[in-house]
């Protein structure tokens, strides 16, 4: 089977998230690298990119540069991955949307939910994929933990319980550090900062485990290092349609913590948990019986856990093979084969409601409101 074309904006030299993405996407010789404008500065990004096995006329000084070179190729990019600042995913998705691509963005989507809305409608008028990289729910066991919630192994789901905590922004002298600082500044992370940062990705956990959406919420936020004029800790209580009781925690100042992201889903019948720093191990309990390790690889996991295992048990498959099932997912998705678990434009739009809701929330005391979008109420 012939490589895909790939392209990426964005996640340069230095970049944390971009590794990921080219260790990912190429992980499983699905998709070929063949394009890229990597970098804010155009020079750099070129010669980066170079150095990355990029032909020279691919190289491009920005993503409008790329729009244009790519647009009319006839090996032009199958898949375009957005992995640039915040406040420039719209404008980049809803463009290479519209000129036929499928697009992959780094969340959050969008930095308002009109924003999300039209990128939703426009992925639907083309007829391409825009997913978002929700990755921590291409885990196997994530995938297994979702399957069991479907398959009724621990019954109607009461309650989840999620939060992703860490304490690597606990330092009130590190605050100026521009590595830190813009997470907290309102012109480059939008309305919210630990929860639009961290804490959506364990509100699309709750909703992808337990297969349902959230309907309405009540915030709580503190920026607990008074120079922060956006939250560094919040708390949220959340109710899901199917009638699901939630709770999430999101803090940067958990000193201690190192990346602190679990989640618990209590049902009638049995109780599960995950956690990302133990990735290949569930645990389930069921009611009146024992507690049980279920581990990666092993005998008589559900299909999409065993479809996205690629080595042994006992061997970890750390962070970048969850970004691989992502790619592995969108290369199904684009020659046609549905999957039905790969995050796309509505999740993405549901996430910015639920951000820019529980602002309100935490403003108004802790009301509670409608979390959902607009256009899914």
């Amino acid at each position: 089977m012939a490589k895909l074309n790939w392209g990426m904006i964005g996640g340069g030299e230095g970049s944390q998230i971009g590794p990921a993405h080219r260790l990912g996407a190429q992980a499983d010789a699905q998709f070929a690298f063949v394009a890229g404008a990597l970098d804010h500065r155009p020079e750099a990004g070129r010669d980066y990119a170079q150095r990355l096995g990029i032909a020279a006329d691919r190289a491009y000084g920005d993503w409008t540069e790329m729009l244009a070179g790519e647009r009319n190729r006839p090996d032009r990019c199958d898949l375009v991955t957005v992995a640039t600042p915040n406040s420039t995913h719209f404008e980049i998705t809803k463009a290479f949307l519209e000129a036929g691509f499928n697009v992959l963005c780094e969340k959050p989507m969008t930095m308002t939910v009109e924003e999300g809305e039209e990128i939703v409608r426009v992925a639907e008028k083309t007829g391409k994929i825009c997913a978002v990289n929700y990755c921590y729910s291409a885990y196997p066991m994530v995938r297994q933990a979702r399957a069991m919630v479907r398959a009724g192994d621990i019954g109607r789901v009461r309650l989840v319980v999620t939060n992703f905590s860490h304490g690597h922004h606990g330092d009130a002298t590190d605050a100026d550090n521009p590595r830190v600082r813009w997470r907290y500044d309102p012109a480059m992370a939008g309305v919210s900062g630990q929860f639009a940062d961290c804490g959506i990705h364990a509100l699309h956990m709750a909703s992808f485990i337990c297969d349902d959406q959230v309907e309405k919420l009540s915030a709580d936020f503190a920026s607990t290092i008074p120079s922060r004029v956006l939250e560094d800790d919040a708390m949220v209580n959340f109710r899901m349609a199917g009638g699901t009781v939630g709770r999430l925690w999101t803090s940067s100042v958990a000193i201690g913590r190192q990346h602190g992201f679990d989640i618990q889903v209590f049902g009638e019948t049995g109780g599960l948990r995950w956690a990302s720093e133990q990735p290949n191990q569930l645990i389930y309990t069921p009611v009146g019986g024992r507690t049980q390790i279920i581990e990666k690889g092993e005998g008589g996991l559900y299909e999409d856990a065993r479809r996205l295992s690629r080595v042994a048990i006992a061997h970890p498959e750390g962070f970048p093979l969850a970004v691989a099932n992502i790619y592995c997912d969108l290369a199904d998705a684009i020659r046609g084969e549905k999957r039905d678990g790969l995050p796309t434009a509505p999740d993405g739009v549901r996430s910015m409601a639920a951000v820019h809701v529980a602002v309100a929330s935490a403003k108004a005391g802790g009301t509670w409101m409608d979390a959902r979008p607009p256009m899914f109420r």
